[in-house]
């Protein structure tokens, strides 16, 4: 099980630079011997995510290893010719999303349009489908010309703890976090798929507006009017109609159970994993010294005609392993 607590502060920069050129080698590797599809499934796995995050040297419970390594593999896929683009990140670069993947997917031919309409839903799918008292403040994809991935974060400031989503379909996502909650709306279920049917006949009905007795005084009607008139041909749809927000979406999941029977699935699809690592010597520092060599080794593997010369391989890693048992962790 992993916590992952809410972390200020900065990564130091002599950390910093390592993580970008252990990274770049990494990605290079899976790159050259299994293609960028093949790393854009490995991130969409939060295990493989983490470990990634961890064996660059980053806290092994911290939120800062969601932000961080997008901030790496930012930099290190965006500023090379890679097939394999960033777009997004933490903050005011998380707003920025739409308009970088335009400028990226130009760079690789990738269809600007729909990567926008995928980072825009998954958005919604994280923050108003599935309501879980974390509010996102992370969003990031990562994307190809033929596949790509959203690794998104939320915050619950109350608990001050985080957690981390991953999606590379719309049928396939993994959550990360610490805890289980109680209290959850999850229209992302199958078990909510009759609820979801409800919802969209409820906005279509030229008479939704007799069920303002059950809706909050928050509630954006200007919206609710808007997908009317859209009539939205799926739930997808609706949630991608602008002003369609948390109050909206929960208050209609509220009706379908109360006026048809349609009940929503209240369980947290959260999932746990755990690793080890620790800028912060948690469970143990980096070796500086360590952490420079295994830079200058995976370059020398790269510089291999073949990557399967594994005799070299072994060698080094047996070497490492030495070293570790010494007490020079890496």
């Amino acid at each position: 099980m992993i916590d992952l607590p809410l972390h200020r502060g900065h990564v130091p920069p002599w950390l910093f630079k390592r993580m970008i050129k252990l990274a770049d080698c990494i990605v290079n590797i899976i790159i050259e011997e299994f293609g960028e599809s093949e790393l854009i499934s490995r991130l969409s796995n939060p295990i493989f995510f983490q470990a990634f995050s961890n064996v660059l040297g980053f806290d092994w419970n911290s939120s800062g290893s969601t932000t961080v390594l997008t901030a790496v593999l930012k930099e290190v896929l965006n500023s090379k010719d890679y097939e394999i683009k960033v777009a997004g990140g933490k903050g005011s670069n998380a707003l920025k999303t739409p308009e970088e993947i335009k400028d990226l997917a130009e760079r690789i031919d990738a269809n600007a349009e729909e990567l926008v309409r995928i980072s825009r839903l998954s958005a919604k799918l994280d923050n108003v489908a599935l309501q879980d008292g974390y509010d996102l403040y992370h969003h990031a994809v990562f994307f190809t010309k033929k596949s790509w991935c959203v690794v998104q974060q939320g915050m619950n400031a109350q608990l001050r703890l985080a957690r981390r989503y991953h999606l590379n379909s719309l049928e396939d996502q993994n959550i990360i976090t610490q805890r289980i909650e109680s209290e959850v709306l999850n229209l992302l279920s199958d078990r909510s798929e009759e609820c979801r049917k409800v919802i969209v006949d409820i906005v279509r009905d030229k008479e939704f507006k007799r069920f303002k007795a059950f809706l909050p005084k928050r509630v954006d009607w200007k919206a609710l009017e808007i997908a009317y008139n859209l009539q939205p041909e799926n739930f997808e749809e609706l949630l991608l109609v602008r002003g369609i927000g948390k109050r909206t979406i929960r208050a209609l999941a509220l009706i379908s159970e109360l006026v048809y029977n349609t009940p929503y699935d209240k369980t947290d699809p959260a999932k746990f994993c755990f690793a080890l690592g620790g800028k912060d010597g948690v469970p143990y520092p980096v070796d500086v010294n360590t952490y420079d060599e295994v830079i200058e080794f995976l370059k020398c593997v790269l510089s291999q005609k073949k990557l399967d010369e594994f005799k070299t391989i072994y060698k080094r890693l047996a070497q490492v392993q030495a070293s570790l048992k010494s007490g020079s962790p890496l």
